[in-house]
This record gives C-alpha cells, structure tokens and sequence, in this order.
C-alpha cells in the first residue's frame, strides 16, 4: 500500500510505471530492432512532453496558491492594522476621559483642601492665643500665689514682708 505520509508524489509514480511499462512491452514486443527503436523514441517523446506539461500545470498552480496566500496575508495584514488602530483610538478616548475625570476632581478638591488648611490654621491660632492667655493668667497667679506667700510667711516670721 502506498504510503502518503512519505511525500512521494503519486502521479510521478504512476508516470514512472507507465513508462516502464511502455519501454518493456516496446522491448518484448515482437517487430524489428529499428521499429523498436523508433518507436521506443516516439513514446519518450510523448512522455516528454506530457511529462512537461504536468510540470507547466504544476508550475502555474505552485504560483497561483503562492499569490493567493500573498493576497490572503497582506487581506489579514491590513485588517490587523485596522482593529489595532481602532483598539489604540478606544484606549486613548479611555485615558483621556479618566484623566479628565481625575483633572476635575482635583479642581474640586483643591478649594475645599485650602479652606480646610485656613480653618486648622485658624484654630490652631486660636489655640496659641487661647493657651497664651491661659499661660499669663496662671503665671500671675503663681506670681499672686508666691507673693503671698512670702508676705504670709514673712507675717510667720516676723520679718517684714518684701514686694
């Protein structure tokens, strides 16, 4: 059985025992050594020039399958190029409406970050000038506190009181 797998091409082979087949019946064949002869070149002749022509066939059908896969590749190639583009186009409208998107959110952002800046501030101004009066007013106290002591414990003592 003849096995394809192989790559061996079946009309080559059918072509190779034709021939061999014409050469020994020409050979066996019972007419004379000249008609033989002639005979034997008429049929390789014949067998040349069919053979050329399965080469010609051949040829152009090599070529005719070369050009529609060229054909077919540079079709793909040019529809590729298309989705490509259009993905490109989408993920820039994307990028560009998200940048937006950040774009006004830190517009509206800013203001309110900057009004809570100048409310901390604010208090903690307040708290400063809350704590520096607290601070004198406990300092004059102490000082009040001291003082009387002093004048109480000079009043113990005997000794007058220094201011």
């Amino acid at each position: 059985m003849y096995d394809y797998r192989r790559g061996e091409s079946i009309l080559g082979a059918f072509l190779l025992g034709g021939v061999v087949g014409a050469v020994l019946g020409l050979l066996f064949a019972p007419k004379s050594g000249k008609e033989n002869r002639e005979l034997l070149a008429s049929k390789a002749n014949e067998y040349w020039g069919e053979g050329m022509e399965y080469y010609e066939t051949g040829r152009e059908k090599v070529a005719e399958v070369y050009e529609t896969g060229r054909e077919k590749a540079t079709e793909t190639a040019e529809e590729l190029k298309v989705k490509i583009d259009a993905a490109r186009d989408r993920l820039r409208e994307q990028v560009e409406t998200v940048s937006n998107q950040a774009k006004d959110k830190v517009v509206e952002v800013v203001p309110v970050a900057k009004e809570t800046v100048h409310k901390v501030g604010d208090a903690v101004k307040t708290g400063v000038t809350t704590a520096e009066v607290k601070a004198e007013d406990l300092l004059n106290k102490v000082a009040e506190k001291a003082a009387a002591d002093k004048a109480a414990f000079a009043a113990d003592d005997g000794a007058p009181a220094l201011s």
